[in-house]
This record gives C-alpha cells, structure tokens and sequence, in this order.
C-alpha cells in the first residue's frame, strides 16, 4: 500500500462515514470517521519515505499505530498542529472532537450527535481536520 492508496483510502472512508450517518447507522459512521484520519496520516507518512533508505525501525513501528497523536507526531505534523490550533478557534474545536477517536470506538455504542459532530469536525471544508492533513499529504 502507498500513499495514493492511503489517500484514496481515506477519501473513501469519509464517503462511507457519511453515508452510513445519513442511514442513522451512527455507531459505522463514528468509527469509520476517524478511520478517514487515520489513513490520511499514514498518507502523510508514506509521504516522508524516501526509496532505497532503509526504515527507523522506531518509526516504522510507530506508523502501524492507530493512535492518532502518535501518527501526528511520526508524520513530523505536531508542531504544524500546535500552530494551526493556536490561530484557528473553528480547527481547535475540531481538533478536540477528533482527538478523542480511538480504535476502540468499533467496539462501543456511540450518541447520534457524537457521530455527527466527528464526521463534521473531520469533513469541515473550511476548518476540518482533513483539510488540515491534506495540506501535508
């Protein structure tokens, strides 16, 4: 997998995100949102790499996390972060909504406004968080 199909990953699970939210199947949507992040910061990993150098084995076992701060910190984007929340009131409470997404929400039941605010804090044309990524991506 490279970063075109981490990329196109997630576009796609953006789509299913908010296609499962309009079905009112809000426990998929949630997940599936912040699978859309995920996959966008491993695109921005893979960005990083260079063919022919051999891998940080620190790195590369930091990049298989589904820890989104952790993939923020491997993708070389905390500080990019820091910034963008210090200047832009509308990314920070977005930010504070998708932060609290973990791998673990496959396994959890999730409110209606839960799942619309994450897919919204991620979709954010504007102020969302994968605008932001794709910036860097």
């Amino acid at each position: 997998m490279d970063r075109t199909d981490l990329q196109e990953l997630s576009r796609i699970r953006l789509k299913g995100a908010t296609t499962l939210l309009k079905l009112e199947l809000f426990d998929g949507a949630y997940y599936l949102a912040g699978y859309a992040v995920e996959c966008a910061l491993k695109a921005c990993i893979a960005k990083g790499t260079q063919r022919g150098e051999f891998p940080d084995k620190k790195r590369v076992e930091s990049s298989h996390s589904h820890n989104l701060r952790d993939l923020i910190r491997v993708a070389g984007l905390d500080e990019e972060l820091i910034e963008r929340v210090a200047r832009d009131p509308e990314f920070r409470k977005n930010w504070d909504v998708v932060r609290s997404w973990s791998e673990q929400s496959r396994y959890r039941k999730h409110r209606p406004e839960s799942a619309r605010d994450l897919v919204a804090a991620i979709g954010d044309r504007s102020h969302g968080v994968i605008s932001w990524i794709k910036l860097h991506w």
